[in-house]
């Protein structure tokens, strides 16, 4: 079977591209621990490296890793890689990452495109357990929930259960088959739904974060503590509902210098289970252009473009640093 790489072009997911823009307008903000350029970024740049090419020009990172678990085409992502600095390892995340230096300050961005489970959450348990301070650990997950199930799966439900199949009681069972006991307890079948999913992941994956460095801190004096603070809670639909959570690890005595990056000066940045919501309007290039001529401005009720929902134009002025251009290019 064919890596989702092949079925979808990451390059071109706008929402996608505009996330990709936003963290790295706060990965720049990173200088009061070190220069930028001077971090470590791990991913998995896939065939298009959108977001090692985004970060290699805007920041000038030249220790770049991508971790590729689809062994059978060392070729095509050798063929695509856009730099030399960046380095391929071909394997899955949970044999590479406890193999790195983490004394190494670092950017490690856990991009999934599956549903949470156990072995994510097990890489994000070896990064919080060993990344030095300054490194800054986000992670994005399918959270779409689920769909219908077919008569084949109600079958199944029945098989298994002895009972009638219930919906939300399905959801459940979905669930623990992928996290197991780290499912929040008092947690339904109806909480799985919508929104309800992302919502869910979301505490998860805080709640992992907080056990490991809680492990982490067991034997350390105050001053020394590793904290966790979150920067982003995004959530955003190219197709699937995509949900990514993330922020900084630090020393209690470095509270200041984590004060002194200004994340809080971003528009997106959550620190709670209150999420940002990532939009990216269908524009035309004129539209685009019309709209910006106009911004940046205080309030979008202001902006005017011909025949544009006014939804769509409020979108846009939120995002419209971030907004990415996309254009045909003809070859000859």
């Amino acid at each position: 079977m064919p890596g989702s790489y092949r079925i979808i072009n990451y390059a071109l997911r706008p929402a996608k591209a505009i996330e990709r823009r936003m963290l790295c307008a706060a990965f720049e903000r990173l200088h009061p621990f070190q220069r930028v350029e001077r971090y470590r970024y791990v991913g998995f740049g896939s065939i298009y490296f959108s977001d090692f090419q985004l970060l290699h020009r805007e920041l000038g990172i030249t220790d770049m890793l991508s971790i590729e678990k689809d062994v059978s085409a060392k070729a095509c992502f050798r063929f695509n890689r856009p730099y030399k600095c960046i380095r391929l390892k071909f394997a899955t995340s949970a044999e590479v990452l406890p193999t790195l230096d983490w004394k190494r300050r670092t950017i490690l961005w856990l991009d999934y495109d599956d549903r949470l489970n156990v072995d994510l959450l097990g890489d994000i348990a070896t990064a919080c357990s060993r990344a030095t301070s300054g490194s800054l650990i986000v992670v994005s997950v399918n959270a779409q929930p689920d769909s219908e199930p077919n008569k084949e799966d109600r079958d199944q439900y029945q098989e298994k259960t002895g009972k009638s199949f219930d919906f939300n009681d399905y959801r459940i069972r979905i669930a623990k088959e992928l996290i197991g006991d780290k499912l929040p307890a008092g947690t339904s079948g109806a909480d799985l739904r919508g929104q309800g999913l992302a919502k869910v992941f979301r505490e998860i994956i805080h709640n992992e974060i907080a056990e490991q460095l809680s492990i982490r801190n067991a034997m350390l004096p105050a001053e020394e503590k590793m904290l966790y603070r979150q920067l982003f809670h995004f959530r955003y639909r190219d197709g699937a509902q995509m949900l990514t959570v993330g922020g900084i690890l630090y020393r209690a005595a470095e509270e200041q210098i984590v004060a002194a990056c200004g994340f809080d000066k971003l528009s997106f940045v959550r620190s709670s289970s209150e999420h940002y919501s990532i939009k990216a309007p269908c524009l035309t290039a004129k539209e685009i252009r019309h709209l910006n001529s106009q911004l940046p401005t205080r309030s979008s009720i202001k902006l005017r473009a011909p025949g544009v929902p006014d939804a769509d134009i409020r979108h846009y002025s939120e995002v419209y640093r971030y907004f990415p251009a996309f254009s045909e290019i003809l070859f000859a």
